[in-house]
């Protein structure tokens, strides 16, 4: 990978729940998860069960780093969480470098809830529903809750993500070397909304929209929040016939279609579009053909893949 590009790798791209399913092998069954890295920094978009494999790759690499455990190299780890809805956070029990004393992991996101994001996530995948608690578990995990006043960066020799309130539009411009994330708060999808993520590494940026439902006329603070991005990442959960059916009307749900995440793309001026987080029964044959739909409107816009890596 060449000097000062960013690496994005999905490894879960449905929502809802996963599927297991011969029909289901080319786009992949695991939730939500995308690998992003840039330099030595390893960020982790959402905990769904795409996060267990890429979690087997980081803990294969680390065996490997050297025959004596206490010269391996440790595993520095930032996970931003875009909501605490299952379909983003089941994989993160079984995520293997949690599971070791030297990892430094940061975990940073929305609970949305009245409870901190620690608190939540001790309740939900922890304690009544695992044999352990959070507080139980080896690796030096930091839980931190996000608000989108305030930027979180990742500096060349930093081992932890630093939160800044923002106090100029400066503050949204990465320095030398720095990684700056800034989020959005989408009020579309139930149960107190989701954060979106923008991820600015030199002139380059990374929109992560998942679990957003579009207005009519379009989401005007997700387009300008996207505008210019190299990659979208857009939630395409239904197609126009699921979302407006009359049997079983997906309005409300907190989702978008394909056409509102391709109109999000077409009003952001998105270089790249990556429709994202599929309801769970599209099968391979259903996506192809979407997919072949949006690629005759603009080659640049893709459906994700599990396994698909791109070089930005």
């Amino acid at each position: 990978m060449k000097k000062d590009t960013i690496s994005v790798k999905f490894w879960g791209v449905r929502g809802s729940y996963p599927v297991a399913d011969k029909n289901f092998l080319e786009f992949g069954g695991n939730t939500s998860c995308v690998e992003i890295k840039i330099g030595t920094h390893k960020l982790i978009l959402d905990g769904g069960t795409g996060i267990i494999p890429l979690g087997d790759r980081i803990f294969a690499e680390y065996i490997a780093s050297s025959s004596n455990v206490y010269d391996r190299k440790p595993m520095n780890i930032t996970i931003l969480l875009s909501h605490v809805h299952q379909d983003h956070i089941q994989g993160l029990n079984f995520f293997k470098p949690i599971n070791v004393h030297s990892t430094k992991m940061s975990i940073l996101g929305y609970s949305g809830f009245d409870s901190s994001l620690d608190e939540t996530l001790a309740e939900l995948i922890y304690g009544k529903s695992f044999p352990i608690n959070l507080y139980d578990i080896n690796a030096d995990c930091v839980i931190t809750d996000v608000a989108d006043s305030y930027i979180i960066i990742l500096d060349k020799d930093g081992e932890r993500p630093t939160l800044k309130r923002i106090s100029s539009p400066e503050d949204l411009k990465p320095k030398k070397d720095e990684i700056i994330i800034s989020a959005l708060k989408l009020n579309s999808h139930p149960n107190y909304g989701v954060m979106s993520y923008k991820i600015a590494y030199k002139d380059k940026t990374i929109v992560y929209a998942t679990d957003t439902e579009c207005y009519q006329g379009g989401s005007k603070k997700l387009e300008l929040f996207a505008k210019d991005a190299d990659l979208l990442i857009h939630d395409s959960q239904y197609t126009t016939e699921d979302y407006l059916s009359n049997v079983f009307s997906k309005q409300g749900f907190g989702h978008s279609t394909f056409e509102m995440a391709y109109n999000s793309a077409v009003n952001s001026n998105a270089k790249r579009l990556a429709f994202f987080h599929f309801d769970p029964s599209y099968n391979d044959q259903k996506l192809t053909k979407l997919e072949k739909i949006f690629k005759n409107k603009n080659e640049n816009y893709f459906l994700a893949k599990e396994g698909l890596e791109i070089c930005i």
